[in-house]
């Protein structure tokens, strides 16, 4: 994706969401860091522990940011194509032969037994549902798209595909 902004290219932005780790990570995360912190001091001076907190900490903080950074954007270009990304995938709207909302209780289903091994997966543990997208390209080998939404449907209304 380009860092210009959509304003700039002629782009409209037709669905968008970050899925930032919850509240909850962050504060688990914390409680690791200080029992690591305080295992690392026994028996050994008190310096110990600040530097084992330091190390501790940036490495949680990187991942709980790593674990954030996914983008979910329905973007509709100039010439009128739209488009999906999530993550570093994009895919055209015109090749989504139809999509489904997979609510909590049947997510389990999804991402188990009848899941593809050819499907292009998306999940976040955090987010309790997804979107599913089925596609109809002969070029491609990827039967459907599993999503980690938070609006499962807003989404799919701004591909503007047949919703089942």
């Amino acid at each position: 994706m380009s860092s210009e902004s959509p304003a700039a290219t002629g782009r409209t932005v037709l669905y968008s969401e970050r899925q930032r780790v919850p509240l909850t990570w962050w504060l688990g995360a914390a409680l690791v860091v200080a029992l690591i912190s305080w295992q690392a001091q026994m028996g050994r001076p008190t310096w110990v522990m600040y530097v084992a907190a330091v190390i501790c900490s940036a490495i949680a903080i990187w991942a709980m940011l790593a674990l954030s950074r996914t983008t979910v954007e329905v973007v509709k270009e100039p010439d009128g194509t739209v488009w999906l990304h999530v993550g570093p995938a994009s895919l055209p709207a015109d090749v989504v032969s139809r999509s489904l909302v997979i609510p909590p209780t049947a997510k389990q289903a999804a991402m188990g037994r009848q899941l593809d091994p050819a499907a292009y997966v998306v999940h976040k543990a955090w987010i309790p549902t997804m979107a599913m997208i089925v596609l109809d390209d002969p070029d491609d080998p990827t039967p459907y798209w599993l999503i980690s939404s938070k609006e499962p449907r807003e989404l799919l209304e701004a591909l503007g595909r047949p919703i089942y």
